[in-house]
């Protein structure tokens, strides 16, 4: 999975016997019922897009959630509607996709583990391995997180797996789209020309329709049927980067789909390459047989073309941008 430098974990107590609540999400109340603040209210606003969530419920962990976005402020769910009586109505829902494990992890039966490495403060757990009633989320310790994923013997990396195949691409565009968003140093126009370029719109495909005019492999001059591409993907550009028209291409929609998974790439003179991933039939039912020059690139989208072979090319399974 395409992880941040900064990956944080956590765990959720549901009073339920699920791995989840009834939608995907997580909500916390400002207040408690004798007026308290509420720690996991100011802990829900703490996470960040990408980091994991062990769910426990009914005496196991029996999930794990990947954060999809910053939590905001909303009222109660319907679901929760009946149950938040009598607390304040101001809240922060969380928006968390939850996969459920395959073999739920009892912590009790593993607390010789576990017990050295519980939160001081703040912990979900009690020195026993019960749930701690008085905490709904709580943050988690790499090392606490590390021996769980021992435990789990393999569902963490299982889930993960499934977590970079259903969102995992898009979630690190999304994620480094709320870091830009949350910038203080950018004016607003800034901000959105490089949220625009994620798209393939704005002042990145005005520089591209500057360099590329057509399609390089299938010649279509259409431009309102291409996808502007980027050569090194988006989430992980600079800034410039972002909007440098010299990184990216005008590419017909399924050959865009090849080259941002990693199917295909480019040598500098404009030799098409195939990845031992991709079927062979594929290019030829979409006309591309092999071999196929679709022109020498200029010097500085080769640096980004090198990129794109070191770090995408052949690697389909990275993901790290979502396929156009």
């Amino acid at each position: 999975m395409n992880e941040r430098p900064d990956l944080h974990y956590w765990w959720v107590n549901h009073k339920r016997a699920a791995a989840r609540g009834s939608g995907d999400w997580l909500w916390a109340s400002l207040h408690n019922r004798n007026g308290s603040n509420n720690e996991s209210f100011r802990t829900l606003t703490h996470v960040e897009p990408g980091d994991l969530v062990f769910a426990y419920a009914d005496g196991a962990v029996r999930g794990l959630g990947l954060a999809l976005l910053p939590a905001f402020e909303a009222p109660p769910p319907p679901e929760l509607a009946a149950a938040s009586k009598g607390v304040d109505g101001r809240g922060w829902q969380l928006p968390v996709r939850f996969f459920e494990l395959a073999v739920p992890l009892d912590p009790r039966a593993h607390m010789t583990l576990l017990g050295p490495v519980l939160p001081r403060n703040h912990s979900p757990l009690r020195a026993t391995g019960a749930r701690n009633p008085r905490v709904y989320l709580a943050s988690i310790t790499d090392a606490m997180a590390a021996v769980l994923r021992r435990l789990l013997a393999g569902q963490v990396e299982d889930i993960e797996a499934q977590i970079k195949a259903a969102v995992g691409s898009e979630l690190a565009d999304d994620w480094v789209e709320t870091t830009i968003r949350n910038r203080t140093e950018l004016a607003a126009e800034e901000k959105q020309q490089l949220i625009r370029a994620r798209r393939g719109l704005g002042v990145f495909r005005h520089s591209l329709e500057k360099i590329e005019s057509a399609c390089r492999v299938t010649g279509l001059l259409d431009r309102r049927h291409l996808r502007a591409c980027h050569i090194k993907p988006w989430s992980v550009s600079e800034d410039t980067e972002k909007i440098d028209g010299c990184n990216g291409l005008l590419l017909s929609p399924h050959v865009a789909h090849l080259f941002a998974r990693g199917y295909i790439s480019f040598s500098d003179e404009g030799q098409l390459l195939s990845s031992r991933h991709l079927n062979p039939a594929v290019l030829n039912s979409w006309k591309m047989p092999l071999p196929v020059n679709v022109g020498a690139f200029r010097p500085r989208q080769r640096v980004y073309l090198d990129y794109h072979r070191r770090e995408i090319f052949d690697k389909p399974e990275i993901g790290r941008r979502a396929a156009p």
